[in-house]
């Protein structure tokens, strides 16, 4: 008689049992460890007689002594408000500092001995593993949902007062998220926070579609300013350009096959008073190799700012050192 059980026989069907198993337990695991780390934010602005909601988000503990962590379009430019943990606490929280480009944000609630989640790092991650985003979706506290790293090295948009920067090395997960996510946790299998969870494409465009944050080096250094200083200080340029192909002879000269072009010089910027002109192909700052606008935009840090900063630009087939005197990036700058 032939086996009409095929490849999906009783063994088949115990491997898939077990993998099913091995799956719950990872879940409820990270979902035991982070739930209590993972606060709902009800977002307040102090008006005439008392406060005025705003919106409402996420946040994730990162100390024991009351700093959170959440996205920067959560709390918006409000100042305090609400966030509720699953032990049923309701804490007031003030809002320690925001960066809008890179929408995170940090708050701090008036309570303390909160259970503080483990950061981990985006950049081990790889696509098809394992993901949990916990969160208050629509208003329900506490929520999971899981799935897999869909794509790496995405990255989104954020503009602050007419600047517009790039997020890189953005997450895109299929675990689904709502809004009120935003600012929740995504976790890895063993519970370390590896995202902030931010976007989400839909509806009627994609759903099973969200992003968030990382949490890497460049992250860790921008929460760490955010607690201390409240507020992120950037190096500024101006200059607007994308990446290029060299020339021959300058990648024969650099064994590098890329820079970045200036395809416009703000008026009255250092980079005006500098020199650096349209067309000039940006290709170092202060040693450090650019290929891309990516590439620049990292080398924006505070400490450039007010610092003689060498830039070796390809003009009119040779290579040119140019001193750039960086400013801070303003609102109005």
């Amino acid at each position: 008689m032939t086996d009409v059980m095929g490849p999906a026989g009783p063994g088949t069907a115990e491997a898939e049992h077990r993998a099913l198993d091995a799956y719950s337990s990872v879940v409820t695991s990270v979902a035991d460890l982070l739930i209590p780390s993972v606060a709902s934010l009800k977002v307040m602005r102090a008006v005439r007689g008392g406060r005025r909601a705003e919106g409402a988000g996420s946040a994730v503990v990162v100390t024991p002594d009351g700093f959170l962590l959440t996205s920067a379009h959560v709390v918006g430019t409000a100042s305090e408000g609400v966030a509720g943990f699953a032990d049923g606490r309701q804490l007031d929280f003030e809002v320690v500092g925001r960066d809008e480009l890179s929408d995170l944000a940090v708050i701090r609630v008036s309570g303390g001995n909160l259970p503080a989640a483990i950061l981990g790092d985006a950049d081990d991650l790889r696509v098809g593993q394992l993901v949990v985003a916990i969160g208050n979706p629509l208003g329900f506290e506490g929520s999971l949902s899981a799935g897999i790293v869909s794509a790496l090295g995405r990255s989104f948009a954020t503009r602050s007062s007419g600047h517009v920067r790039f997020v890189e090395n953005v997450i895109q997960t299929d675990a689904a998220l709502h809004p009120g996510n935003s600012g929740g946790a995504l976790s890895d299998s063993a519970g370390r926070v590896v995202g902030v969870n931010t976007a989400i494409v839909g509806p009627g465009i994609g759903q099973g579609l969200g992003l968030a944050v990382p949490v890497n080096h460049t992250t860790r250094r921008i929460i760490a300013t955010l607690m201390s200083e409240g507020r992120v200080r950037r190096a500024f340029l101006g200059i607007a350009g994308g990446p290029r192909p060299l020339p021959p002879k300058a990648a024969r000269e650099l064994d590098r096959s890329a820079g970045v072009e200036v395809v416009q010089v703000v008026e009255g910027s250092p980079a005006a008073a500098a020199g650096i002109q349209r067309e000039d192909i940006i290709v170092e700052v202060s040693g450090t190799v650019v290929e891309d606008g990516s590439d620049l935009q990292r080398l924006m840090t505070g400490d450039l700012i007010g610092r003689p900063t060498d830039v070796l630009v390809f003009r009119h087939d040779r290579l040119r050192r140019i001193i750039v005197e960086p400013t801070e990036l303003t609102p109005s700058g």
